[in-house]
């Protein structure tokens, strides 16, 4: 019999997720507080913190009859097939379904939609096109963080270390620097997300709760800001390192132990150089390895992590030099403008906008079913709780979470697998209707 609390658990945290969302939109223009949402080039009259984007509804866009059948097409199937279909055929359907519902939503502003942002004059992309000399760029990255800086990086790529800029570098490099390519190729890695994600669980003994969270990790409210956001390819990269990571701990031959472990190693350690809150991922891979009760993968991955992080301090670039000039830049700039006092809760009603209010429900079941629910899930959504409550704390991270935390939920979504199965199946029609309604109302600047 299932206690009382759990039972109650849902509507408890769904009501506080919503509460805390509600808040967030209206105390700053109700008591007129100046909470810096955007930075003062881009301010306008039209902001909606806690989120980084502008009111700008619109009732109809090229995407909007593929993203809405979609939608009821998942709402009507999505579960039923996630249970039945043989596991090979599972991930690649996921994969079509995951890479159609981002297309989808970002269509919705037309083809503008996947070309607006990476073709912006502060993200990568503009500044990949004028690399020459990889050695040169390496050796100068950490000079031209500063805002006083000569020739400073712009916003974007200042703020991540070069293993961001090289991933554009190489798109240009092989033909496909133009907005349009740089988008479709970013979008095509950003939907394996879920792929990785699954692997994970299946890996750890947990297929059941894979093939229950597969719905909600594929159609996830979160696909708004991943087409197009380079932040959807760090995270992509992360959720294959612990894939692979959770493969090393359980495979019972060494040879593919150790294969799986350094390719592990390799994912993540590239992972740091993409973004500098990727270390925040080691979190979930700990709780890969006390899951599966296994340490044997974690000197391997260790050292294979490290030869990537040293060999790029070999070539110029050391990321223990660059992170506190990073950080001088982050305060000289917007960030000593934003209050934590408002940031610090507003960026979990940011999160939810982004995972989806659902993640309240599933958060508070979670924690009401701790003797009870699946041990690996508990532990891979326990470590994300973690890594997002260090990165709030931080104050690294205020504002702009519904991106920059992308990272982290995927791991946190897979608490809505644990749910009751009616609140699984109307909390997936909740879940498709606050994408749908946000891609629709807002100019969300991903």
């Amino acid at each position: 019999m299932t206690p009382p609390r759990a039972r109650l658990a849902p509507a408890l945290g769904l009501g506080v997720a919503v509460v805390l969302v509600v808040l967030a939109f209206a105390l700053p223009p109700l008591l007129d507080w100046e909470v810096a949402a955007r930075a003062p080039r881009s301010a306008s009259d039209r902001e909606v913190p806690p989120l980084h984007g502008l009111w700008d509804p619109q009732a109809w866009g090229p995407g909007t009859l593929p993203a809405v059948l979609l939608a009821l097409l998942a709402w009507r199937y999505a579960a039923g097939l996630a249970e039945r279909l043989p596991w090979r055929l599972l991930l690649a359907a996921s994969y079509a379904a995951g890479l159609a519902w981002l297309l989808a939503l970002a269509l919705v502003d037309g083809t503008d939609g996947l070309t607006r942002v990476l073709g912006n004059e502060f993200e990568y992309l503009p500044t990949a096109r004028e690399v020459d000399d990889v050695g040169a760029l390496l050796r100068g990255y950490v000079d031209r963080i500063p805002s006083a800086a000569e020739d400073n990086w712009v916003t974007h790529v200042a703020g991540h270390p070069p293993g961001a800029l090289l991933f554009f570098v190489l798109l240009v490099g092989v033909g496909l620097g133009g907005d349009l390519a740089a988008a479709l190729v970013v979008v095509a890695v950003a939907a394996t997300t879920a792929l990785a994600v699954l692997t994970t669980l299946r890996a750890l003994g947990a297929e059941d709760v894979a093939r229950r969270a597969a719905p909600f990790l594929v159609l996830t409210p979160a696909a708004v800001f991943m087409a197009v956001s380079a932040d959807a390819l760090f995270a992509a990269v992360a959720a294959w390192g612990i894939a692979a990571l959770a493969l090393g701990a359980t495979r019972t031959a060494r040879g593919p132990a150790v294969a799986w472990s350094v390719l592990a190693g390799l994912l993540l350690g590239y992972g740091t150089l993409l973004s500098y809150g990727l270390p925040l991922v080691g979190l979930v891979a700990l709780a890969v390895l006390v899951a599966a009760r296994s340490w044997l993968p974690l000197p391997v991955a260790a050292i294979s992590a490290l030869a990537v992080v040293l060999g790029f301090a070999a070539a110029g670039f050391a990321w223990w030099e660059a992170y506190p000039v990073l950080a001088e830049r982050y305060w000289d700039g917007i960030a000593a403008d934003r209050p934590a006092s408002y940031w610090m809760w507003a960026n979990l009603a940011a999160l939810l906008i982004s995972a989806g209010p659902l993640l309240g429900a599933g958060l508070a079941h979670a924690a009401a079913s701790v003797r009870r629910a699946s041990r690996p899930a508990l532990l891979l959504v326990g470590a994300a709780v973690a890594a997002v409550l260090v990165a709030d704390l931080s104050r690294m991270s205020k504002a702009e979470v519904e991106r920059i935390w992308l990272l982290f939920v995927p791991w946190l979504t897979v608490s809505l697998a644990l749910l009751p199965p009616g609140w699984r199946r109307w909390g997936l029609l909740l879940q498709l209707a606050c994408a749908l309604v946000v891609q629709h109302l807002l100019y969300t600047s991903w």
